[in-house]
């Protein structure tokens, strides 16, 4: 066992399971709850926990507004001047 606790074993610290909330999520096709149960079952874990850590990674991802706003902010500091066309013919090469 972890010295830090049962929790710790599993990623979690004590402030974080004091925190923990149920969510339903009500009329998910058949089709969709098959595929997640099938990743899950690949990954060696029950759907509830497969689900469990694509939402909290999920969550740790920025949205793609503060996405937008890290870009901006980063540009603005950088003085970056490359226009997004130039880009992506810098990489059409790499991606043939």
């Amino acid at each position: 066992m972890n010295p830090r606790g049962p929790l710790a074993d599993r990623g979690e610290s004590r402030q974080d399971a004091a925190m923990l909330t149920s969510i339903t999520v009500r009329d998910v096709p058949d089709e969709t709850c098959n595929k997640l149960a099938d990743r899950a079952a690949r990954s060696g874990r029950s759907l509830h926990e497969y689900l469990r850590s694509e939402l909290i990674e999920l969550a740790r991802r920025p949205d793609a507004a503060a996405l937008m706003d890290r870009v901006a902010v980063r540009v603005r500091r950088m003085g970056t001047t490359i226009e997004p066309s130039d880009v992506v013919d810098m990489l059409a090469p790499e991606r043939r």
